[in-house]
């Protein structure tokens, strides 16, 4: 059962904002915390908390390709990395610790870690909805944004909100998740900051949550120097399980960063302003690599010296969703994916009851385009009372249908086969 209240949302100082204009659809109405700021922090002030960040998007985003193989798969594990890192922020005791031993997350420091994050992309903001995706900006556009949505029916910690608004950048959207009008105003917020590349939430709405965590990540960027469309050509594509189809392989020579390690050789193939696509192809096999082996590729990609490279690389275009508790519980966070993790700063009796990610990628001769979005879902209150008993009819039976005050059975019968 909730109950009825605004007084977080009050005495944050919680007044409306302006919403943005020209990205898709229009935010839900927004409440920003008055007097807390996001904080201006640098990245070499936190330089072993954010070492550590890295480490942990490559363990989440092994761990996320790891769950379909064979599969075409697109994930943003830094999208993931800042949803977890908002929902430890209201962590505590035991699940705290999980927290941190399963990411390696940083004891002190995680929250400004991840600030000076945000802050560092921030000179590549933009509105995803200007881009026109058929010419992708020369300039890379890189927008990142966080958002809480809370049930005002629902207490919610004050000072977790404070901090994700100190941090994350995040403000408040107060909803009434009994209103089937909140599924809206969350596929508004994700339309709204990927350009209308995704348009609904990816966990959907369920009127049983009370809060929502959402990171949503668009990246758009043209090619340092793009394939020319003269060059790209139907080739042979072989698959894993060796049969030969057919694809549009875009060709051009080019220097770039070039290593060899063992089993796999890689390049680096820039846009501008620092920003890149690196390609890993296995001798054979499958291209998806566990933790050590995405750090063994980093590692030898940061020393690679340049080479002359005549590149054959096949256009896409592909989107995936995927859920995320499988993923995470077996990463080891089985009590913060639980039915009792101590979430008590975000809400009362808090547990998450979803976690899920949507992705998709376009790739062609002018450059990339992308978006992700992490959706976690929180419920406050105690479980539901759990049967004493599980009883599943499922191979035969018999039933009678009685007259209960004479105990006459009116009908008796078996079922030996449902269908």
């Amino acid at each position: 059962m909730r109950t009825r209240t605004t007084a977080v949302l009050a005495a944050l100082g919680l007044v409306p904002v302006l919403t943005l204009a020209g990205c898709g659809a229009p935010e839900p109405e927004l409440l920003a915390a008055d007097g807390v700021q996001q904080q201006s922090v640098a990245l070499q002030e936190y330089p072993e908390a954010v070492a550590s960040l890295q480490d942990a998007t490559l363990k989440l985003g092994a761990a996320m390709l790891a769950g379909q193989p064979e599969a075409n798969q697109v994930t943003s594990p830094a999208s993931l990395l800042y949803a977890l890192a908002m929902l430890r922020t209201g962590a505590g005791t035991t699940t705290a610790a999980e927290m941190d031993a399963m990411l390696g997350l940083p004891a002190e420091d995680r929250d400004q870690a991840m600030n000076a994050l945000l802050k560092s992309w921030q000179e590549h903001d933009g509105d995803p909805g200007s881009v026109d995706e058929d010419e992708p900006p020369a300039r890379p556009l890189l927008h990142l944004a966080n958002g809480v949505f809370v049930d005002t029916g629902t207490p919610t910690g004050e000072e977790y909100l404070a901090r994700l608004a100190e941090h994350y950048g995040s403000g408040v959207y107060p909803v009434n998740y009994a209103d089937p009008a909140t599924k809206d105003k969350l596929d508004s917020w994700v339309d709204h900051h990927t350009g209308g590349r995704i348009t609904e939430a990816p966990g959907g709405y369920d009127e049983d949550n009370t809060l929502t965590l959402l990171n949503a990540v668009y990246f758009a960027a043209a090619w340092a120097d793009p394939f020319s469309p003269s060059s790209t050509n139907t080739e042979d594509f072989t698959l894993l399980d060796g049969e030969v189809v057919q694809a549009e392989l875009m060709g051009k020579l080019l220097r770039a960063d070039y290593a060899r390690g063992e089993g796999w050789q890689g390049i680096d193939l820039p846009y501008n302003e620092g920003f890149l696509m690196r390609l890993v192809l296995p001798d054979d096999g499958s291209p998806v690599l566990d933790e050590a082996g995405l750090a063994a590729v980093n590692r030898a990609m940061a020393g690679a010296d340049p080479a002359m490279v005549s590149l054959g690389l096949p256009k896409w275009e592909h989107e995936h969703t995927q859920d995320l508790i499988p993923v995470l519980r077996s990463l080891g966070l089985a009590e913060t994916f639980g039915e009792t993790p101590d979430l008590r700063a975000i809400q009362p009796e808090a547990r998450v009851t979803g976690a899920t990610q949507q992705a998709n990628i376009t790739v062609g001769e002018k450059g990339t385009v992308a978006a992700a979005v992490t959706q976690l879902d929180v419920m406050a209150g105690s479980l539901p009372p759990q049967p004493d008993v599980r009883l599943d009819f499922n191979r035969p039976f018999l039933y009678q249908i009685i007259h209960a005050e004479t105990g006459l059975p009116l009908f008796l019968g078996t079922v030996m086969d449902p269908r």
